[in-house]
């Protein structure tokens, strides 16, 4: 069953999407496991190591912030649509450019997180 979480995200979530408007990479770091497997766009990124790296240049470099428009949680995972912005380049992209966001939590920490730019939110 799918619930509406919108406006209760799970506290890791939360943390999660709050270092983004912070621009506090460790915070951000401190959500994943040491081990999390992270996918942005179809380029995959495993361990603490490579998601620094990733976050650092295209999420901190580029001071990416996100607004939740909608939050699910289904059979113990959590789809996030969330508004996002930032000094990236934003040639060819939708304005607005809402991005999804599927989490797996283990414990309190993030497990797994794909993002993707889905052509239509269901």
């Amino acid at each position: 069953m799918r619930t509406d979480i919108t406006h209760h995200l799970p506290p890791v979530i939360a943390r999660h999407v709050a270092a983004y408007g912070a621009h506090d990479l460790e915070a951000f770091m401190a959500t994943l496991a040491p081990d999390a497997l992270l996918n942005d766009n179809r380029r995959e990124f495993l361990g603490h190591d490579a998601i620094r790296a990733w976050a650092d240049k295209e999420i901190f470099g580029d001071n990416v912030t996100l607004a939740v428009e909608r939050a699910y949680e289904q059979y113990g995972s959590v789809t996030l649509h969330a508004r996002t912005d930032g000094d990236y380049d934003k040639t060819n992209l939708p304005d607005p450019l809402i991005l999804s966001f599927y989490f797996t939590v283990t414990g309190e920490r993030i497990t797994q997180l794909i993002i993707t730019h889905n052509r239509a939110i269901a």
